[in-house]
């Protein structure tokens, strides 16, 4: 017979962005206790709300699966002495099982003899096991906890009541003073508890009470609200999914309404009333056909529609208060030149160990020009992004960013281009943050890419410097953030970047600008570096790339960022080629034998009147005629120079003996082999690829 468990935790109303990972931490946790525990079951259906993690288990089967096992022991030769009498190692072998050693059998493997004992494991009954789960429960971790009562146990939210059901009866247990039994809560102002009589019966008792367990079938409940309330209007209503989502974990039973502010708040820029609206009162905002957005928004009340327009009123007044402070540090803002915002950022500190912000711009600016010629910006790009990097962070010490730091760089953008800035500059002032996540947007300009640069390098350079490494888990300059940001730019737009020249180039400049930070640079740049390949590394993983062309690429002499991509995907496109492995196998000799070379590796002249034979000659004219443009090659034809030369490796190794009796003629052998050792390295580290 198949039979259906319900498991309610009733919770003191959770954050929204907790409710979807906890439930889907619970169904994996809920799913490996039962395999655990040798219970088959057919589905896990989790049901949610902000005061609820809910799930029913439907076709359990009625016990544990039994288990035959055969359990090998010792040798025989150790578990029975010469008189055929058993051993200690027996006997504890027995026991440990559950056994005597009456029960013992012995069974052949490769030729010896091996004590076995046969075991039959009863399965349990699941009313048996089932209050075990209490274990899941306790064992669920948060973002944040809290203890309540004189509890030590820690918990997203106080534990306020437990269903659990087998079918029609209760499953017992306790955590803290909670006892588990049938009786849930209904909806916390609609409804009241309710005894839930069969396990299958929840959602529909719930229902009654006003309570839409299933967080799908209420998040439908909230769109088709929504969307009825857009086609009454003839409005478009925006519906991020983000929004939806922590709506949706906020109510139990959602009644959507629309509400209406003064059109004068129109004046105000868009990103500012959608702040206030979205992120700030959990609003969706309305815009029409066209696009423009109208002076509506529209909310979902926990709870029905009983005297709606007064909570519509409520809503109305908290969103005026809001938008009546936009529209005065908007106006207050508009009273002051860049340059007054600018001079202020003097006494703003970037950080107590670095410098202020000001200083921190004037980094920039020179980090930028740099930047800027090595991408081969127009100099009108560059004058563009210079200027930029003289202002962009001027928005921070403005009234209206000091309200609402989300509009971090939207409202610089605003402000520059109401100022007179050129497009160009207002908007790598906006761009300057992006990406603002791992896989968030890239920057659409050139300049503002350049930007974005040049001041994630600027922070990771001098935090480093100032040793402010991240490390684990901590990362409170999100530093990895803007190392990945770096790297996603860079290979977006294709530039050429060395990474140990381009930063040693800026802390240079920087010095002869006279606008060097507190903290010395140069000493961090390798650890810099290495950071970024580490970002470099996550993402050609998130590709799929396999380990070892990974770290054969990010290994390679050549840090220029686009290179090393590149390098990868080409080893990756090669490796299923027909002579890859023997041209890795020549490549990788060369490497091996090139680091017996003890002489100054500063001096690679070779002396072609030390070769003995005609493999030498021909490859030293193959290296030489490489070499003149190989440096500056792509990865895929610096693949293809070094593959044409796994013929001419081999036939020299045939003919050479490179460690040669005669000093002159070894180190002349290991010259060369230095020397194209050198040129592989530039591509890859081959040593690390995994050739079959």
């Amino acid at each position: 017979m198949a039979h259906t468990y319900l498991l309610e935790i009733g919770l003191e109303e959770m954050p929204a962005h907790v409710v979807t990972p906890s439930i889907k931490q619970l169904v994996k946790r809920a799913s490996d206790f039962l395999n655990e525990q040798r219970i088959k079951f057919d589905d896990i259906k989790p049901f949610s709300t902000p005061r609820r993690l809910t799930l029913e288990i439907s076709g359990l089967a009625d016990k544990q699966t039994d288990i035959d096992e055969s359990v090998k022991g010792p040798a025989k030769k150790i578990a029975q002495d010469a008189d055929g009498n058993w051993t200690k190692a027996a006997i504890g072998f027995a026991k440990g099982q559950g056994a005597t050693p009456d029960d013992i059998e012995f069974k052949e493997i490769k030729g010896n003899e091996y004590v076995f004992i046969e075991k039959h494991i009863e399965g349990k009954p699941i009313a048996e096991v089932l209050p075990a789960i209490k274990d899941v429960i306790t064992s669920m971790t948060f973002p944040t906890r809290m203890k309540w009562n004189v509890y030590n146990l820690e918990y997203i939210r106080p534990i306020r009541w437990l269903v659990s059901i087998l079918d029609d009866e209760v499953v017992p247990f306790s955590i803290l003073d909670v006892d588990a039994g049938r009786t849930s809560r209904g909806h916390r102002f609609l409804g009241h508890d309710v005894e839930i009589k069969n396990a299958v019966d929840y959602e529909a008792d719930l229902h009654k009470q006003f309570v839409i367990v299933d967080a799908q079938k209420r998040k439908d409940t909230i769109t088709a609200q929504i969307a009825k309330i857009a086609s009454d209007k003839d409005w478009d209503i925006k519906v991020s999914p983000s929004l939806l989502e922590e709506v949706n974990n906020l109510v139990e039973w959602p009644t959507a309404f629309a509400g209406n502010f003064d059109k004068k708040y129109l004046q105000i820029p868009a990103e500012v009333l959608i702040t206030s609206m979205r992120d700030n009162q959990r609003f969706f905002y309305v815009v029409n056909q066209a696009g423009k957005l109208l002076p509506h928004f529209v909310s979902v009340r926990n709870g029905n529609d009983y005297d709606i327009q007064n909570v519509i009123s409520g809503n109305e007044k908290v969103l005026t208060a809001r938008l009546e402070d936009a529209m005065f540090f908007y106006q207050e803002d508009q009273k002051h030149s860049i340059e007054y915002f600018v001079n202020r950022l003097k006494n703003v500190s970037f950080h107590d160990k670095i410098s202020t912000e000001y200083e921190k711009m004037q980094r920039v600016a020179v980090i930028v020009e740099q930047i800027g010629k090595q991408a081969g910006l127009s100099d009108e790009q560059i004058a563009d992004a210079k200027r930029a990097a003289e202002i962009y962070k001027f928005d921070l010490v403005t009234e209206m960013v000091g309200e609402f730091s989300e509009l971090q760089g939207v409202m610089g953008e605003k402000y520059a281009l109401l100022k007179g800035e050129k497009p160009a500059v207002a908007t790598a002032i906006r761009e300057h943050y992006m990406p603002i996540s791992s896989n968030g947007e890239l920057p659409a300009t050139a300049v503002g890419a350049v930007l974005a640069l040049a001041d994630k390098f600027d922070s990771i350079m001098t935090f480093f410097a100032a040793g402010m490494i991240p490390s684990g888990s901590n990362d409170p300059y999100a530093l990895r953030r803007q190392a990945i940001g770096i790297v996603r730019i860079v290979n977006e737009y294709g530039w050429r970047l060395p990474l140990v020249a381009s930063m040693n180039k800026f802390v240079d400049l920087e010095q002869a600008a006279n606008v060097a930070p507190k903290v010395d640079q140069k000493p961090q740049i390798n650890a810099v570096v290495d950071f970024i390949k580490d970002r470099i590394v996550n993402l050609l993983q998130s590709d799929k790339y396999r380990h070892d062309m990974i770290d054969a690429t990010v290994d390679a002499t050549n840090n220029d960022i686009v290179y090393m991509i590149d390098s990868a995907n080409v080893l990756k496109q090669k490796a299923a080629g027909d002579h890859f492995k023997e041209i890795i196998e020549a490549l990788t000799r060369v490497v091996r034998i090139s680091a017996k070379a003890d002489f100054d590796s500063n001096d690679l002249s070779i002396d072609p009147s030390l070769f003995s034979n005609d493999s030498e000659k021909a490859l030293y004219e193959f290296v030489n005629k490489m070499s003149a443009d190989y440096f500056k090659a792509t990865p895929e034809a610096a693949y293809e120079q070094l593959a044409s030369l796994a013929a001419p490796i081999n036939d020299y190794f045939d003919q050479t003996m490179v460690m040669d009796k005669d000093e002159a003629v070894k180190n002349n052998h290991l010259k060369q082999m230095v020397q194209l050792s050198n040129m592989i390295k530039w591509f890859s580290d081959v040593e690390q690829l995994i050739v079959k």
